[in-house]
């Protein structure tokens, strides 16, 4: 029987390769459909924070341990913000949106692509993988289930630009491998911290947590609320919080 984990880290490279697959096939994504499809996966992703990681971290610590959580989920946050300074938006790398980072303009554009979406699938992996060392595999499984959603989508939105810039296919397929194996790293070394100690695992949790809140504040929701189609992308977050309620 395949370990929980890697079974998880299985999962997760194979939504994110099978949604770039998709970006070859459809090579273009309307603009409506990618923003219910992202805000599908923020609601799905917002309820896995709270249900899977957030809460879990408070039954953990306790009421003595809360402030470990309180500073995990700032800390979280705060991290991914520092990362997001110094590199550019996704929404601004798939040309959607007129934002950027000017300090990195003379960078090379497929290099920029691959930093920025790391950025958000190294911290994805280990959320799932610190919450596989919790007390429920059923809350790890959910998150991991909710994450490999989202990354079907959101490989679509990956190959499609760089398709559109012109990059080959051969190296489009490369920085598909590229991302789906950060995102499999990031689930082992998510557990691999988690089971060095228990004591910091209510904050890992939370850090984790904290992370997924400002990606989906900063990133997913912004981008489904920027092409006139928020009502419909409101709906789908909803309808994605629903979801994972129900699976859990």
């Amino acid at each position: 029987m395949i370990h929980p984990v890697i079974a998880s880290s299985l999962t997760l490279g194979a939504a994110s390769l099978f949604g770039s697959a998709l970006g070859f096939i459809v090579k273009k994504i309307p603009h409506k459909w990618n923003d219910i499809f992202l805000g599908y996966c923020a609601g799905m992703m917002l309820a896995a924070a709270i249900v899977c990681l957030a809460m879990p971290a408070v039954e953990s610590a306790g009421h003595a341990g809360l402030w470990q959580v309180a500073l995990g989920m700032a800390a979280g946050a705060v991290l991914i913000s520092l990362l997001d300074m110094v590199t550019p938006h996704l929404h601004n790398l798939t040309g959607l949106d007129a934002e950027e980072h000017h300090h990195n303009a003379s960078l090379n554009r497929v290099l920029l692509f691959v930093i920025a979406i790391a950025i958000h699938k190294l911290p994805e992996g280990m959320a799932t993988g610190v919450a596989f060392d919790g007390s429920s595999l059923a809350n790890a499984e959910t998150l991991s289930l909710s994450i490999a959603l989202q990354n079907i989508p959101e490989g679509m939105v990956v190959i499609t630009p760089l398709l559109v810039a012109g990059v080959k296919m051969w190296r489009a397929l490369v920085v598909a491998a590229v991302v789906a194996g950060l995102e499999m790293a990031g689930v082992f070394m998510g557990y691999w911290v988690a089971s060095l100690t228990e004591t910091l695992l209510p904050m890992l949790m939370s850090m984790a947590a904290g992370a997924m809140l400002y990606v989906i504040s900063d990133e997913m929701i912004p981008e489904t609320h920027a092409h006139g189609y928020q009502k419909p992308a409101t709906f789908a977050l909803v309808a994605g919080f629903i979801t994972l309620l129900f699976i859990e």
